[in-house]
């Protein structure tokens, strides 16, 4: 059987770095290819050279497609072909219908007009085939982040898709619209559709992948078959990074002492809907030196808490109480909830967490000015002093700090985030899933630096999605559900199946 896809020998070269050398790819008929490797590594940067993204003429190498040589001058060209690529920035237009976005440059139309019937009829066979039941005439903003993935799957069918290429497209998914995914594209996979995936989540990789690619420093180091060779997780991470990870996290050694934060009788409601409470008489603390996890489902409320506490970033008819040091403080606002002594790193880095369109050093001071200015005018060399020790002490991968932050890695960006939060000097850090998108051995070194925050007498709450992740690098956890706190247990004690039992227990109730 001849490949549908082969990309020969991809070369590709920024100013000053090379971003690929000597790729080499192929992708059968009906086949799940998983492309996988550190942050960094130059999967995006191959799938836009496959997409159009990057043109033909600004890289070198060859691409095959159906057995024909392919020079995409665009994406047109690409999807023209059949390659329809789905970003992990979905892009479709929140306030347009499903049927708007999916025939959005596609128009059905008799003579200039376009023809709505044809349309709402096409768009609910689409959506039949991806398994959703929504109305074409449904607003993009009011679906969840996994039914907005199937709507660009429905959009790829309507294309006529030959080979579907999905960027992490389960990062933001629940368990159960993740499961839904990857079934969907074994449905494709059946049906002769052949699917390139890219993905940080190794367990997802092993469950759906026929072949796994690995990139490494932007070369090809190795190609698996998971039917004919033994493949698992400690292989894959071997290939990527280039040694054994032993351990997925590092030692904690707490010294965990007096609560120093504390949050009484907290209450939010929605900031639109102000009959819907959406978190409901939460009490925590957290100790000096201490990491605490805050587990839950999609939808529990606990990005609402954190935001909510932030100065009051989310909600209304805030009410509740919040002590440092046994003192209450002033959070009614972020610049004093900041002045407070706390930082709250968003989940969503690109949209809230980073100026992408400047340059790494602006970035890192952003939240601390104060901190590199003399009469309030920003000292440059300072500036520049304390970004460049930041990129050393957080190990930001970049070829200065002048480098555009949108260039950088989903790992390096993630270094950026919590260089400009650490740089405010605040008591208490809250990380709202600090290592989403990103690959083993940039979680590693994240784990690592929340240790040592830990050890500098910082208190710590890392809300992740992650079980896993929690119970390796929290001291204690707290589980939410529904806007409610309804467990809490020591990390050592605590398991992935007592806390789904918790939160059972809660609906229960």
């Amino acid at each position: 059987m001849q490949p549908i896809l082969e990309m020969r020998g991809i070369t590709k070269t920024f100013p000053g770095v090379k971003a690929l050398t000597d790729v080499n790819l192929s992708v059968m008929p009906g086949e799940i290819h998983a492309v996988v490797g550190e942050n960094g590594a130059g999967k995006s940067t191959l799938m836009k050279v496959l997409s159009g993204v990057y043109p033909h003429g600004s890289y070198d190498g060859q691409i095959f497609f159906d057995g024909t040589e392919r020079k995409f001058a665009s994406i047109a060209d690409s999807e023209n072909t059949g390659v329809i690529i789905i970003h992990q920035e979905l892009a479709l237009v929140p306030l347009l219908s499903i049927a708007e976005n999916i025939f959005l440059g596609h128009e059905t139309a008799k003579n200039g007009v376009i023809d709505w019937f044809e349309a709402f009829r096409r768009t609910k066979d689409l959506l039949g085939k991806v398994g959703l039941h929504e109305h074409p005439n449904t607003l993009i903003t009011n679906l969840g982040t996994g039914k907005q993935q199937l709507v660009e799957i429905a959009k790829a069918l309507n294309k006529s898709v030959k080979l579907l290429i999905l960027d992490e497209p389960t990062s933001s998914l629940n368990e159960t619209d993740s499961n839904a995914l990857l079934a969907l594209l074994q449905e494709f996979r059946a049906q002769g559709i052949s699917s390139i995936l890219i993905t940080h989540k190794l367990n997802e990789v092993m469950k759906v992948a026929d072949r796994i690619t690995v990139i490494r420093d932007g070369r090809t180091v190795d190609t698996l078959d998971t039917k004919t060779a033994k493949v698992d997780e400690d292989r894959i991470i071997k290939a990527m990074v280039g040694r054994e990870l032993t351990d997925r996290y590092p030692p904690r050694h707490a010294k965990v002492l007096n609560p120093i934060f504390e949050v009484k009788n907290w209450n939010a409601y929605h900031p639109l809907h102000a009959d819907r409470q959406m978190i409901k008489d939460v009490n925590f603390h957290v100790c000096k030196g201490e990491v605490v996890g805050i587990a839950g489902l999609m939808g529990a409320g606990r990005t609402e808490l954190a935001m909510s506490i932030f100065g009051r970033a989310y909600g209304q008819k805030i009410s509740g109480e919040v002590l440092l040091h046994g003192k209450p403080i002033d959070v009614s606002t972020i610049p004093k909830a900041m002045d407070a002594g706390l930082a709250y790193a968003t989940e969503d880095r690109k949209t809230y967490g980073l100026v992408l369109i400047d340059h790494i050093k602006h970035n890192v001071t952003l939240a601390n000015l104060e901190g590199v200015a003399a009469r309030g005018v920003v000292d440059d060399l300072e500036e520049l002093s304390v970004a460049n020790k930041y990129r050393q002490d957080l190990k930001i991968r970049c070829s200065s700090v002048y480098q555009t932050t949108v260039n950088l890695s989903g790992g390096n960006q993630q270094k950026v985030v919590l260089s400009k939060w650490l740089f405010s000097g605040p008591e208490v850090l809250i990380l709202d899933e600090p290592t989403r998108g990103i690959d083993v051995g940039a979680k590693y070194e994240i784990y690592g630096i929340i240790n040592q925050l830990a050890e500098a007498g910082k208190a710590v709450i890392v809300i992740s999605s992650e079980m896993p992740e929690l119970l390796g690098i929290s001291d204690r956890i707290y589980v939410m559900n529904d806007g409610r706190l309804v467990a809490e247990m020591p990390a050592k004690e605590a398991s992935q199946e007592k806390i789904m039992r918790a939160i059972m227990k809660s609906w229960e109730d």
